[in-house]
């Protein structure tokens, strides 16, 4: 039924946004819940970590919940400050974000003009392209290779109206890394006139000695770039929304600029200061991940599946046909994956690590699913 509100043509709304594709989260667990009339959903879309907030986040949410009448710390004084503590950078050297992808949303509203270009790998994480295009930007996509980003590549695709390079790290959706041998070469021929963002949201999931630490290794020494962290993953934080950016003064400066108002929550902002320093329970839900990531390799495989070996929370599998058929066999036996066409995959899914007993559940569908592939 037409609501008899006059509405608008195409042409009132800037092109740049016209032209967009919006980002497409994963189904919600209650959306299959009712349509499809399951008691029993498992998400497995999205790499939020299995787990709730940690006990001193829970409590400090609570603690929260009476002052909810009052418009939270707009200039977010507490995480900045705990943050910098973290890293040994000075406050102004932090800017946060509605996660690690508002402050890649901050980024292209602060840098990006008509005309301007960025540069990222593909498939990748689709924000960096949406985010530049909705400022009229150019986005160049370099091919994987091998899965992962092909750093040499990326440089031969720089031009001269290239101001921001992506490099995901580990790669969404394949799970893939660079080497630190690899990243040391890349910002020795990087032009100057070029900010690199390094995305780091998976980084407190991975221990490897040939992964870099990027804010200590490269922003620390004088490296044009800007790192992303979020407590989205391992610290369960995903339905707060909290993520940072560290990086030079005066880049985070003009983030601050264009941060709206009250962006972060007091619950947000109370709970990340709390999951900072728990370093015990960090590693203990990333050697559930280490330990869920195999037993998630060796299922596929054994169903006849090939997943690219993943040092994140989540394992990419190509599926040789329309990834979306796989979805819905899955989907409709309670398990919820993510196809990857907007990620540029549309014959691949994405599968994040649940718990053990999700784990459990999982092994069970995909027997029947498959059988009748």
């Amino acid at each position: 039924m037409s609501s008899g509100f006059s509405d608008l043509p195409d042409s009132f709304f800037r092109p740049s946004v016209s032209g967009l594709t919006p980002y497409q989260p994963g189904k919600p667990v209650e959306d299959v819940q009712r349509e499809l009339g399951l008691a029993r959903v498992i998400k497995l879309a999205s790499n939020e970590g299995p787990f709730g907030p940690f006990p001193a986040a829970q409590e400090a949410i609570a603690r929260a919940t009476a002052e909810l009448n009052r418009y939270p710390d707009g200039g977010v004084y507490r995480l900045h400050a705990a943050l910098a503590d973290r890293h040994g950078v000075a406050p102004d050297e932090i800017s946060v974000g509605a996660g690690a992808d508002g402050c890649i949303d901050m980024i292209s509203q602060a840098i990006l003009d008509p005309g301007d270009e960025i540069v990222c790998g593909w498939p990748s994480f689709p924000s960096y392209v949406i985010y530049a295009r909705k400022q009229g930007a150019d986005a160049k996509l370099v091919p994987l290779a091998d899965h992962r980003y092909d750093l040499d590549t990326l440089l031969e695709a720089v031009t001269p109206r290239t101001k921001l390079v992506y490099i995901c790290h580990p790669n969404n959706p394949t799970g893939t890394m660079n080497t630190t041998e690899e990243l040391d070469a890349y910002f020795e021929r990087v032009p100057d006139g070029v900010l690199t963002v390094v995305d780091q949201a998976y980084f407190e999931y991975i221990e490897r000695t040939d992964y870099p630490d990027a804010v200590e290794r490269y922003l620390k020494n004088g490296r044009r770039v800007v790192v992303l962290r979020t407590f989205s993953k391992i610290y369960g934080l995903a339905g707060l929304r909290v993520g940072y950016a560290v990086g030079p003064s005066g880049v985070c400066a003009s983030l601050a600029k264009v941060r709206r108002p009250f962006d972060l929550t007091t619950p947000a902002q109370v709970a990340a200061i709390a999951s900072i320093d728990d370093e015990a329970e960090l590693a203990r839900r990333r050697d559930v991940n280490t330990e869920g990531l195999a037993r998630l390799t060796a299922l596929l495989r054994e169903h006849g599946l090939d997943p690219v070996p993943s040092v994140g929370n989540f394992l990419y599998v190509e599926t040789g046909t329309d990834a979306n058929e796989l979805f819905d066999r899955l989907m409709h036996e309670g398990i919820i994956v993510r196809p990857l066409a907007g990620f540029g995959s549309p014959t691949a899914i994405r599968i994040s690590v649940g718990t053990p007993e999700e784990l459990d559940v999982l092994a069970d569908v995909l027997g029947r699913v498959l059988l009748t592939a």
